[in-house]
């Protein structure tokens, strides 16, 4: 301790005494301060993970510090920058991501932007209208080797990695209004979606890849049709008007639809990745379900306008088969042009074969017996043609023949064909008529008609008949004033001969009582009576015919006058 130059020396006794103070308790803070900040150090370099970029086409949504990347509402990273490539054709995110999704940035993992997207048949990313746009990753498969280079997704994908179920391939001819996200139907039911189509090396035929989720990949089996479900389908059956819309998302972005027989459900399900035919419409599905397929072809000589391929082959109105292609042949110079129709015959369809018979030998005789095609109209509204067989006992005889695979049925004219010739035929035949001449006698013998109503001939008996019915009339009168007042007196002339008649009762009855009822006087007195009595009915009776019928007078009983 040192004292200063003027003050007294301390003397012995006082003895310098030295204090240890602690440190204060102000210092902790510091220290706690540090400590935290060494903590929240390490925890953030602990849950740190690694960094990786994402590119885009453009970088609508993203923005540096605020673009979160997510996973099923988990935050799994944050974009630090969003720069241009060097040669400004893509945007390049650079984004932090925690260390829990350091294991899941590998090949197969994708990001996306989701934001606010409105698509044919689909709304998604409005819940980003308030909360804003934020990056969506779907891991990668913790196996496959890491990745810290990535290429956005610009649209989100159809399925997720952790979704169950089972891709399938699709060949078709031609896409319609199929693309990437068109649903797909079990019995109108969305069990899943396209996932993308790619074409062939010659570019013809398309591969579609679907996506059918479980559990209803497990109805797709080897015998599993698949067809075209797009759009609206209108037919006019025998209900009239038929309207059919697989749902209101196929008709705006396509559709593909599916079914597998009850009978086939038992058997094995299709292996991932299974390709199968994508047919046109359901029907050309359900006929393709046939196994056993039988190639025809008829020659139709004459036009095949609304005939088209896939239209139906029918027996008796029952659907055994569809028209595969529809071809104009040339001939010759001589013979001219035919219309080649190829079709399949399907005859699960129908019960042709015998026991021991053979289908050449069963088509054979039905072709013997007048089996022939024929086209007909199948509606009158919309003009489409079917191929009808049907038997035409009249049709030349005819037998079955093969041209290469192909069975030849014998044709008959179709409908319209039929119609025109029987018009022709009644043409001709009224051009044979000799209306000329038929014309000239009508014209004479109108003429003569009208000679003889106009002839004096004819004005002299119209007036005769005249002059006969002024006569008959006035004879009628006379008669009837002549034979009146003898009409009213048979009335009382009966009367009287009734009164004669009882009279003569009581004269028999006292000559019975006076000569005995076996004596010739009262048997002659009997049948006095008798006449008597019959004159008596007599004279009632034509007075009643007379009362009834007076002209009897003039022409008699049988209607006719005398002489």
């Amino acid at each position: 301790m040192t004292l200063p130059p003027d003050s007294p020396a301390p003397s012995p006794a006082e003895a310098v005494v030295v204090h240890h103070r602690l440190p204060s308790p102000v210092w902790l803070i510091p220290i706690i301060a540090a400590v935290v900040a060494a903590f929240l150090t390490w925890h953030v370099l602990s849950q740190r993970g690694p960094t990786i970029t994402i590119s885009w086409r453009t970088g609508d949504g993203l923005k540096a510090g605020q673009t979160k990347v997510e996973h099923k509402a988990v935050e799994l990273g944050t974009v630090k920058s969003v720069t241009l490539s060097d040669d400004m054709t893509h945007v390049v995110a650079t984004v932090e991501m925690q260390r829990q999704a350091d294991r899941f940035l590998t090949d197969d993992a994708r990001f996306w932007v989701v934001r606010p997207r409105l698509s044919a048949g689909n709304v998604s990313g409005i819940e980003t209208l308030l909360s804003g746009a934020y990056i969506e990753l779907d891991p990668g498969s913790p196996t496959a080797p890491g990745r810290r280079d990535f290429v956005g997704l610009e649209d989100p994908p159809a399925v997720r990695s952790d979704e169950p179920g089972r891709t399938f391939r699709l060949t078709a001819d031609r896409l319609g209004s199929l693309s990437s996200g068109s649903p797909v139907f079990y019995r109108d039911i969305d069990v899943g979606e396209v996932l993308g189509y790619e074409f062939d090396h010659a570019g013809r035929r398309m591969t579609l890849q679907v996506f059918v989720r479980a559990p209803y990949d497990g109805f797709v089996h080897r015998t599993t049709h698949f067809w075209n479900a797009s759009g609206v389908s209108v037919g006019f059956g025998p209900d009239g008007l038929r309207l059919d819309i697989e749902s209101l998302r196929a008709v705006l972005a396509g559709g593909i639809a599916f079914d597998t027989d009850s009978d086939t459900l038992t058997s094995p399900v299709a292996e991932t990745g299974a390709t199968f035919p994508l047919y046109a419409t359901e029907d050309v599905a359900a006929s393709a379900g046939y196994r056993q397929q039988i190639a025809a072809v008829t020659y139709i000589e004459g036009s095949a306008r609304g005939l088209s391929v896939g239209a139906p082959v029918e027996l008796y109105g029952i659907r055994v088969g569809q028209v595969r292609d529809v071809k104009l042949e040339y001939l010759s110079a001589s013979v001219g042009f035919r219309v080649a129709v190829h079709m399949q015959i399907q005859p699960e369809r129908l019960w042709l074969l015998g026991p021991d018979a053979t289908i050449d030998e069963v088509a054979d005789r039905l072709v013997a017996r007048g089996l022939r095609t024929q086209l007909r109209s199948s509606s009158l509204l919309t003009g489409q043609m079917v191929v009808a067989l049907d038997f035409f006992p009249d049709a030349p005889s005819a037998h079955l023949a093969r041209e290469g695979d192909e069975m030849v049925v014998p044709s008959v004219p179709g409908e319209a064909e039929s119609l025109t010739a029987g018009a022709g035929n009644i043409v001709r035949r009224l051009n044979a008529l000799p209306l000329e001449q038929i014309a000239a006698n009508l014209n004479a013998t109108l003429a003569g008609t009208n000679a003889i109503a106009n002839g004096a001939e004819m004005h002299r008996a119209l007036s005769a008949l005249a002059d006969s019915l002024a006569e008959t009339r006035t004879l009628v009168r006379k008669l009837d004033a002549g034979v009146s007042p003898a009409l009213a007196r048979v009335p009382e002339i009966s009367r009287q001969l009734q009164q004669t008649l009882e009279q003569a009762n009581r004269l028999v009855a006292s000559a019975n009582g006076s000569y005995g009822q076996d004596s010739r006087f009262s048997r002659d007195l009997e049948r006095l009576m008798g006449q008597v009595s019959d004159a008596a009915r007599s004279m009632r009776l034509l007075a009643d015919f007379l009362d009834q019928h007076p002209e009897a007078l003039v022409r008699g009983r049988s209607g006719k006058g005398g002489d």
